[in-house]
């Protein structure tokens, strides 16, 4: 048995929307569950067009008001997160098309979508909600939780 963390990586277009929820909702979900010692959690942009952000207002606002701290910054991601990883989780089917072409054939196999963890959703996207109001950031964390507790399960011990 090994002691090394499980690596997780969220990723959306800019890291200010989504993958920040996302990654915030996850590690309050491993925390609550005892298994927080067990990953290294953090979330990345498929551009760099925000690098250096922090997360839109209306994700910190969404997250808050679930408990969630959500406050990461802004990064694209890079060639060497696709060896520093080991499930890199795109929010939606772009995301994963563009990650894949990136990570080469060897690497391809970690990067999965996030609306795969829920049963429910499976195949289906995470809406980008930033072009639109505080009620579309509250329906992707609505979408994000149900599949942050599937992926949880899957990478129970």
């Amino acid at each position: 048995m090994t002691d090394r963390k499980i690596r997780v990586l969220f990723v959306c277009s800019g890291n200010i929307c989504r993958s920040p929820l996302a990654e915030a909702l996850f590690r309050k979900q491993a925390r609550d569950a005892g298994l927080a010692a067990r990953f290294e959690i953090d979330s990345a942009g498929t551009h760099g067009l925000h690098e250096g952000e922090p997360a839109d207002p209306r994700a910190r606002k969404i997250g808050k008001r679930h408990g969630l701290d959500v406050g990461s910054i802004a990064r694209p991601v890079v060639a060497g997160d696709f060896d520093a990883f080991d499930v890199i989780v795109a929010m939606d089917r772009g995301h994963r098309r563009e990650l894949r072409a990136r990570a080469g054939q060897d690497r391809e196999g970690k990067i999965r979508l996030m609306r795969d963890f829920d049963p429910a959703s499976v195949g289906r996207d995470v809406p980008d909600p930033y072009y639109d109001g505080e009620t579309a950031f509250e329906e992707v964390y609505e979408i994000l939780e149900p599949a942050s507790r599937g992926l949880l399960e899957s990478l129970r011990p």
